[in-house]
């Protein structure tokens, strides 16, 4: 397969993908960790067992990120970069740039159709599939991911126009990275904000002009505060949706949920009628320069 615009820098332990688990990072030992999915050579394992603890962060993001775009691309009077992080297998840019539902994609992969294919004859059928349901008002995206495998299979869709492997928790970014951050006028992030800090965003942000709006879910089991700080350093103000959360997905077990509605109690918010009802929860931050914030 084709993977042009897929890069790799030095090597990270596992993937930080777009439904906010992981195993092994701080802070995060009461998860239970899907590290594997993000290392398959296409998303059929990812829609197959995400889907089966009834996942929906891209589900509720893909509105708010057609919204936010379409404003960005509307100021801006011109096509806006979006910058997918921790994008896995393009999924937010496959609902984006889509005229396509996160049911759709679900249906898609595990259909028997999918099941019977090879990855090679998967990765022919599905760019005449997200051809076939291009939006004229698609925008470029550009991935960041620690998973070469993930990224090359959204780029030999079609999904991303370039795709980055790097880890910028341990890393600097590459001189190709920090080019291509120069054009993106809007960041998203469904759920890998629990394994990030400053150290991803910062060079990011130095190398944007003007500065991007930041659209991030985040899991109410951490704080988004340092990161918030970040961007406010950078000219970017934070609000959140106080009214919502949204569902991520169900717990896996009894101590998966002790763990959710401990570290959510730790943060001082309030976890009955969300995470005592048996799922993740997350809550929607946006970021904008002060005269641009609504």
């Amino acid at each position: 397969m084709d993977i042009s615009g897929a890069r790799r820098t030095g090597g990270a332990a596992s993937a930080e993908g777009d439904d906010g688990t992981g195993g092994g990072q701080p802070g995060n030992a009461g998860r239970t960790p899907f590290d594997d999915l993000y290392e398959q050579p296409d998303p059929r394992a990812y829609f197959r067992v995400l889907g089966a603890w009834g996942y929906r962060t891209p589900h509720h993001a893909q509105k708010v990120f057609r919204r936010l775009a379409a404003e960005r691309t509307a100021r801006l009077g011109a096509p806006a970069g979006v910058l997918d992080i921790c994008c896995s297998y393009g999924i937010n840019a496959a609902l984006l740039n889509h005229d396509l539902t996160w049911d759709d994609l679900y249906a898609h992969y595990t259909s028997p159709r999918a099941e019977a294919l090879t990855t090679a004859e998967l990765v022919d059928w599905d760019r005449a599939f997200y051809q076939a349901h291009r939006r004229r008002d698609a925008l470029p995206v550009t991935g960041l991911d620690v998973s070469e495998p993930a990224l090359t299979y959204a780029v030999a869709v079609g999904l991303l126009d370039e795709a980055f492997a790097e880890n910028l928790e341990t890393a600097a970014p590459s001189l190709e990275l920090r080019r291509a951050a120069r054009d993106i006028r809007l960041i998203t992030v469904t759920g890998g904000v629990s394994f990030l800090s400053p150290r991803t965003f910062e060079p990011l942000l130095s190398a944007a002009e003007p500065a991007p709006w930041v659209a991030a879910f985040v899991l109410r089991t951490g704080s988004y505060r340092p990161l918030m700080s970040c961007l406010l350093a950078h000219g970017l103000v934070t609000e959140k949706d106080t009214d919502r959360t949204f569902r991520q997905r169900r717990f896996t077990d009894a101590a998966e949920q002790r763990y959710a509605v401990e570290a959510v109690t730790s943060t001082g918010e309030d976890p009955r009628g969300k995470e005592t009802e048996g799922y993740f929860h997350t809550a929607l931050y946006v970021s904008r320069p002060r005269e641009e914030a609504a």
